[in-house]
């Protein structure tokens, strides 16, 4: 299946995952001075130590589109990296920190879109080599850093809480001066293993990971505040969010713990502001009603969530005022794609308008992404990262402070296969299981696999998620096309839409390990599909309903589909029962080139009224679909995740393998 997202010259940015998958390996292209990409790595790298330091020099690469804004120099965890300037001479001296362990100098070269591989030194040092030129002036902070999480809790492709636990434990002894964070979305959309014991066991795994501070994302909003607030009492990390209005943020609460506009943690002798922000689609991205509270005046209230960086450069203002000596900045909002030779998306945007941070970290987009912006002679270099959901991987970010001033970062992306990445070379991963958080695990396992581990069909192979992002928010995809005819021939509408964002893992899912190894879980045979993989692709309790809606309100449906923060974002339709074109390269709004019934036949933008087949949450304006499909005159008729069972079950007891459905060109993106 082909990636939605596209450079418009000759280099994507990253393989898709399946690529990554068959390989283990992700490839900086060699590239022209013409072509935009990833920046080649430098040469010849060379080390000695110096009386201030580790001397490191190294031949430049042959520069690139974007051009090379400089190049990093560190050497692995615990160690205190620098940045270069480009236009700087190509040797540095390298700080070392007090009680540094043994490492190799390495460089990469760094440009918008990304950081290149890295080089290694012909040299390597031992620690106590490196104790004869450490100075207490250097010192160095290690931030952990994942989002996304959504419930990923036990130990397969992703990390889970048991190997999380052991890999961040092993990572504290490179440096003590360690914090670890969260971009959001820790709950919401996850396995039976989260949502049927109330999203308690992912709090559980965040408490034994030993998290010091996450933000809210839009799906710590799945259920009413109350629900949340729950979250906060049970959580033993600090609760951050800096964009809500002060009314908002004193509602979330429970006993003594609160929501806070900023945090400050002290480790080995540094004190360290965290700041962040969820992204204000919030509102439109939840069901009705649970941005909702009452007042201390009994009045109605909505959480009001503010867009821009106003309340994130106020609150790293107050943090420095606190004492903070660096801030970092989390924001649940991320990078979509590289293409002219700019990095795109929410993130990228926000970050350059955030002064004072020296790390700033994304979410909600469930892509990789890393890069470094210059600093100048008055501002200090940031650095930027993002991760994938559902734990397959996390950030480990070394931040160098000489003399108070912060000199570099460096960025590594720590994946569960310990597979190479864009920014690293080979990461190793611990793979011994932390002994408590597996048994916490195991615990809750233990109680949903009489229910979960039911089988209920059998399919001719993965129903895939495929492409960067997930295709089901960018394109046609082979279970956005299953469940929306099911949805349409159940209810006999003229049509069916499910918004993309619904669809939340692979078919067998990735994510639900069956306890019962009988099943037949890979191979290219027919595959065993259970209830617990229903869940997981299904968790969010949505209702079925229909209702009606006009030629003209399909379009207006339609362009709020493939608009938003396209491609990448939830609101994307899945359909059934008619077709549709669009430009993504349009101004949102105008992207729907044409509209057409099966038969092709135009369906124009005027009153006529056609029967529709959707969710209760699209219908009530989730996602951005907002008075489309006529909720007047919409009827609730079952839930989902029942239709789409009771369809698997009736395959099997009739001896039918439910067949993968092949992509029939109902959804076309003509650019």
């Amino acid at each position: 299946m082909k990636s939605s997202i596209m450079l418009k010259s000759a280099f994507s940015f990253f393989l898709s995952t399946a690529v990554i998958a068959a390989t283990g390996l992700v490839i900086a292209p060699s590239a022209q001075a013409s072509t935009y990409a990833l920046p080649n790595a430098p040469t010849s790298v060379t080390s000695y130590l110096g009386s201030g330091g580790v001397v490191v020099r190294w031949t430049p690469g042959v520069d690139v589109e974007p051009k090379i804004s400089g190049y990093v120099v560190s050497a692995g965890a615990g160690s205190c990296p620098i940045f270069v300037p480009a236009k700087a001479n190509n040797v540095v001296t390298m700080p070392v920190v007090i009680g540094q362990p043994a490492g190799t100098p390495v460089v990469q070269a760094v440009n918008e879109y990304g950081f290149s591989q890295p080089k290694a030194s012909t040299k390597s040092y031992t620690a106590a080599q490196l104790a004869t030129v450490a100075s207490p002036t250097n010192k160095a902070v290690q931030v952990l850093q994942l989002s996304d999480l959504h419930g990923a809790i036990e130990v397969g492709t992703s990390f889970g809480a048991a190997l999380l636990a052991s890999n961040w434990e092993a990572d504290r002894k490179a440096n003590v001066a360690t914090i670890a964070l969260s971009s959001g979305d820790n709950i919401g959309a996850a396995p039976p293993i989260s949502t049927e014991f109330e999203e308690i066991p992912t709090i559980e795994t965040l408490n034994s990971i030993k998290l010091d501070v996450s933000i809210p994302g839009n799906h710590e909003h799945d259920r009413k505040l109350d629900h949340l607030n729950k979250m906060i009492g049970l959580s033993n990390f600090q609760w951050v969010v800096s964009n809500y209005d002060a009314d908002s943020l004193a509602v979330l609460k429970s006993g003594t713990k609160q929501m806070k506009n900023f945090s400050i943690i002290e480790r080995g002798g540094v004190k360290v502001g965290v700041v962040g922000s969820n992204t204000p689609e919030t509102i439109e991205q939840v069901f009705p009603g649970n941005l909702d509270y009452v007042s201390a005046s009994g009045a109605k209230q909505t959480i009001t969530i503010n867009p821009g960086v106003a309340g994130v450069n106020k609150a790293i203002t107050e943090a420095k005022a606190a004492g903070a000596e660096i801030v970092i900045a989390l924001l649940h909002q991320g990078w979509l794609q590289n293409s002219d030779g700019t990095a795109k998306g929410q993130l990228n945007e926000l970050a350059a308008q955030i002064k004072g941070a020296t790390a700033i970290y994304g979410g909600h987009s469930h892509q990789t992404f890393a890069t470094l912006t210059p600093g100048t002679i008055r501002t200090n270099p940031v650095v930027l990262g993002q991760t994938r959901n559902a734990g397959v991987e996390y950030t480990r970010t070394q931040i160098c402070i000489k003399r108070g001033k912060v000199v570099g970062q460096s960025i590594q992306h720590v994946l569960k296969a310990a597979a190479p990445t864009i920014n690293t070379g080979v990461v190793s991963t611990v793979t011994t299981q932390d002994a408590a958080a597996a048994a916490m695990v195991k615990t809750y396992k233990d109680q949903l696999t009489a229910k979960l581990d039911v089988k209920i069909g059998t399919v001719s192979g993965v129903f895939p998620r495929g492409g960067t992002p997930a295709v089901e928010r960018s394109g046609e995809t082979p279970m956005g096309n299953y469940i929306a005819d099911l949805m349409r021939a159940k209810y006999k509408t003229d049509f069916a839409v499910q918004n993309g964002g619904g669809i939340r893992d692979t078919f067998p899912a990735k994510t639900y390990i069956p306890a019962n190894t009988s099943l037949v879980r890979t191979g290219t045979g027919a595959l065993d599909v259970t209830l617990g993989d229903a869940f997981t692709v299904f968790p969010f309790g949505n209702q079925i309903a229909t209702s009606v809606v006009t030629g003209e309100n399909l379009w207006k449906a339609l362009e709020n589909g493939v608009g938003g923060n396209y491609p990448g974002d939830g609101r994307f339709p899945q359909i059934s029962g008619f077709k549709f074109s669009f430009d993504s390269t349009k101004p949102a709004g105008s992207r729907i080139v044409e509209v057409t019934k099966l038969d092709g036949t135009a369906i124009p933008k005027d009153a006529k009224q056609y029967t529709i087949t959707t969710l209760d949450f699209v219908i009530y304006g989730g996602d951005g679909y907002v008075n489309v499909f006529s909720p007047a005159q919409a009827k609730v008729q079952g839930a989902l995740l029942d239709l789409f069972v009771d369809a698997l079950k009736a395959d099997l007891a009739a001896g039918k393998v439910t067949q993968v459905p092949a992509a029939d060109g109902r959804i076309k993106k003509v650019a």
